[in-house]
């Protein structure tokens, strides 16, 4: 690809035609023309795109847009034909066997269940464990808390002694 990326780039700087003019010209970005003169296939996301817009650019500049197809083809065929039959073949295993998952019968009778978690007898243990706090705290607060009568017969003492002053 790096070979027809130079190519298309040397025919262009040949037309006279700057790379600018160029991406406005066929409504490229900067970017994006440049990765195809440097030949940089990973940019583009799409090999379709990739190779629509050779063929555009390509006519562009004057080119017979077949033969640089037939370029840039020959370019995929050597590097699809660089990965090896046991990946080619794993990958067809795993495609027929995700195959075969969609395909099962499911019912009722045949469908696999998960073990639910029973989580009521946490709930229980959690409640119960806030009803003994509560309770330790009711409690706690009666044990501490002082006596009425005290503070009436504080009250008492308190004019007692105001009339014992006076």
């Amino acid at each position: 690809m790096k070979e027809l990326g130079e190519y298309l780039k040397r025919t262009r700087v040949g037309n006279g035609v700057s790379i600018t003019e160029a991406c406005e010209d066929l409504e490229f970005s900067t970017s994006h023309l440049e990765n195809i003169e440097s030949g940089n296939v990973k940019a583009f996301k799409d090999v379709y795109e990739l190779k629509e817009s050779i063929r555009v650019y390509a006519k562009y500049l004057g080119l017979n847009p077949d033969k640089v197809m037939d370029e840039f083809n020959n370019f995929l065929f050597q590097h699809t034909s660089k990965i090896s039959l046991e990946d080619i073949l794993a990958a067809q295993k795993k495609k027929e066997e995700q195959e075969a998952e969609h395909k099962k019968v499911k019912s009722p009778y045949t469908k696999e269940y998960k073990e639910k978690i029973n989580l009521w007898p946490f709930v229980y243990v959690l409640v119960g464990v806030l009803v003994l706090f509560v309770v330790i705290y009711i409690i706690i607060s009666s044990v501490y808390k002082k006596p009425e009568r005290i503070n009436e017969l504080q009250s008492c003492r308190e004019e007692i002694s105001y009339e014992f002053a006076n």
